[in-house]
């Protein structure tokens, strides 16, 4: 498959050179400053699993003349619209769109552009981040991928995927309830984002301070709820493991909206809690803490705004 990988930061670069260095025929779509730091030092990764530095093949939006079989789809929220109409000659009748964005506000921005039956569900589980030197650093050893049908269905194109994805560095993972999937992490990460940066640290500082350990498991009781309302009941093992991450404290786990908070750069307060606290608008439910942390983030992207005006 010729696959095209929109983005070569944090995540889209992880696994596109895993893929690369597996053997997949992978390129990259990129801006042109990444395209430039691409070219003169090559795609590094710092990671547990082996470090890797590749000579990936990278394109600008103005060079995408023909389809690709896969369209991997990994920016953030906020580059989403720009990604599509840079993505749009790489999608041809039979490309398959697999996007792993935070959230879910992007399926409907996909489906709206290039059709419901371009846009596979998506999930992705790593822990990553651009370094000053613009190398891909691996925080933690998790490195997966999911994948399936909106509809559930187990399909040839998906098998096929499946086949390309599988053996190629990391774990993989063909699911039939893949909206159920992108729900729970939606759950996982919209929990650990409100935390970290409505409390403003690690999980560990957060629980050593008096009625932290309260605040945290409030908060995922609040955003399952959203999901159970919206009729994506969490799964009781899931929600036990998540209540025992935010509780820890010994843990120095972060999250990436308060990375991205940390220096002082955008972050996805709408994409992954903002439609959280929609949704649960709609459904008149008690969200106090998701509220505050919705609230928090937004007083900071305004301000950030202003100061990149002036």
């Amino acid at each position: 498959m010729k696959i095209l990988v929109v983005g070569a930061g944090a995540v889209g670069g992880y696994f596109g050179a895993r893929l690369a260095q597996a053997g997949r025929d992978v390129t990259f779509l990129v801006r042109p400053q990444r395209f430039e730091q691409l070219q003169r030092d090559g795609l590094r990764i710092v990671s547990p699993h082996g470090d890797l530095t590749i000579k990936p093949k990278t394109v600008t939006a103005d060079k995408v003349s023909a389809p690709f079989d896969v369209v991997f789809l990994s920016v953030k929220a906020q580059a989403l619209d720009q990604a599509v109409n840079d993505m749009a000659a790489a999608v041809g009748p039979d490309t398959m769109i697999y996007p792993v964005l935070n959230g879910m506000r992007h399926m409907g921005t996909l489906a709206s552009r290039f059709g419901e039956r371009a846009v596979l569900g998506g999930v992705c589980m790593v822990a990553t981040d651009l370094d000053a030197e613009g190398r891909i650093v691996q925080l933690a050893p998790m490195q997966k991928l999911v994948y399936g049908e909106i509809d559930g269905q187990i399909s040839d194109r998906v098998r096929a995927l499946d086949a390309e994805f599988t053996g190629a560095g990391f774990d993989t993972q063909l699911s039939a309830t893949i909206q159920q999937d992108m729900w729970n992490k939606w759950v996982f990460i919209a929990t650990l984002g409100l935390v970290t940066c409505l409390l403003d640290g690690p999980i560990g500082e957060i629980n050593s301070a008096t009625d932290g350990t309260a605040i945290a498991l409030r908060a995922v009781e609040e955003c399952a709820s959203v999901a159970a309302a919206r009729g994506y009941s969490i799964p009781a093992p899931f929600l036990e493991n998540l209540r025992k991450q935010v509780s820890d404290k010994s843990s120095p786990q972060t999250s990436s909206m308060y990375r991205d908070l940390e220096k002082g750069k955008s972050v996805e307060v709408e994409t992954i809690l903002g439609d959280l606290l929609s949704h649960a608008g709609e459904h008149k439910l008690e969200t106090a803490v998701l509220q505050a942390a919705c609230v928090r983030l937004r007083v900071y992207q305004k301000a950030r705004l202003s100061k990149k005006a002036k």
